[in-house]
């Protein structure tokens, strides 16, 4: 049964206070999620498991479906708008909140091990924006890449905002870091991927190259893009624009070339 709660100071949702200035502190192992759409889906995954609810009393009817795949140890607090909004620090209008326990990243050998011969990855190299992390994880999901790997300089895919825009996708994506876009390279040869990395000076135009049957898209930061030295190592790929301008941000980019990735595979092969 919800635990109705009816102090913002109440100790039991002590991990719910402030949510933006927790957001900056970090949560150490655990993470939050917001929204229904999000809830459903980390509902279904097995790799996380959700600690404890907030719910506005409003949302309790609408998720009762949801909840009944809860495990019964798992607290589910309830509070009307106005105690949940001093609570959470701000106006929630969503009205849905999850704490979950961060499971520990596989090494990335590992993860690129137990892929099928036939497999799309992300590798994301020096991302410090997390709009552009949530949105290609969305599109990762949305176009069936089977994991992203995250050098040790791009954001949190597991940050609030991140998983938000996502969707839900950095939940549903499997992913894990390596310490450097070089040791990424190396790390995704070695297991036999045909690399690719985005840049507006790539020798191949995207419309025209044809994925192999394992593949890792590299995507780098706005602005400065993939480092030089990785892109001597790598297969270039561009996308031409209209006047030779750079006007693509990079989840939208990733969204273009994803797609074409995987529907370039897919009827390679029907064709096989």
């Amino acid at each position: 049964m919800p635990i109705a709660v009816s102090d913002p100071d109440d100790p039991r949702i002590e991990a719910y206070r402030a949510v933006r200035e927790r957001d900056l502190a970090g949560r150490q192992h655990s993470f939050i999620a917001e929204g229904e759409v999000v809830l459903r889906l980390l509902l279904k995954q097995t790799r996380f498991r959700i600690e404890s609810l907030l719910l506005a009393e409003n949302r309790l009817e609408a998720l009762g479906d949801a909840l009944r795949l809860l495990s019964r140890d798992v607290p589910v607090y309830m509070a009307n708008r106005t105690v949940m909004d001093a609570i959470v620090g701000f106006p929630i209008h969503r009205g849905i909140l999850a704490i979950a326990h961060r499971a520990s990243l596989p090494p990335a050998a590992e993860l690129l091990a137990q892929m099928p011969e036939e497999a799309l990855v992300v590798g994301l190299i020096g991302l410090a924006n997390h709009d552009n992390v949530g949105g290609i994880f969305r599109n990762a999901a949305a176009f069936g890449a089977g994991a992203v790997l995250l050098d040790g300089e791009t954001c949190d895919p597991l940050y609030r905002k991140a998983i938000r825009v996502s969707v839900g996708g950095a939940l549903v994506v499997p992913f894990t870091r390596v310490g450097s876009a070089e040791e990424m390279v190396q790390i995704l040869q070695d297991a036999s991927f045909d690399v690719m990395a985005l840049s507006p000076s790539g020798r191949e135009v995207l419309s025209q190259v044809q994925p192999s049957r394992r593949t890792a898209l590299l995507l780098g930061a706005e602005g400065p893009g993939l480092p030089a030295d990785l892109l001597a190592r790598t297969r270039t790929v561009s996308i031409p624009m209209s006047g030779g301008f750079d006007s693509l941000n990079v989840a939208t980019t990733s969204g273009i070339a994803l797609h074409h990735l995987s529907q370039a595979s897919r009827h390679d092969a029907i064709a096989r």
